[in-house]
């Protein structure tokens, strides 16, 4: 029983490790692609998001692309 529990929380975790660098990889994608109304804060954001994958993803989706310009 303990076995089955091993490989569920096995998979569970490899399957929340692709969804985080998903998220991570749109983001820096997204950055790389996008015009911000500063050089600055694009360098700023791709730094963020590289060195606090998680955190920085999720906060770029939330504040950062008001910075671009459309």
């Amino acid at each position: 029983m303990s076995n089955l529990l091993f490989l569920g929380f096995g998979f569970g975790t490899s399957i929340f490790g692709i969804l985080y660098a998903v998220l991570a990889i749109y983001c820096i994608i997204d950055i790389i692609q996008s015009s911000f109304k500063d050089t600055t804060t694009k360098l700023l954001w791709l730094v963020v998001v590289l060195l606090a994958p998680f955190l920085g993803s999720v906060a770029y989706l939330i504040a950062g692309r008001s910075g671009k310009r459309w």
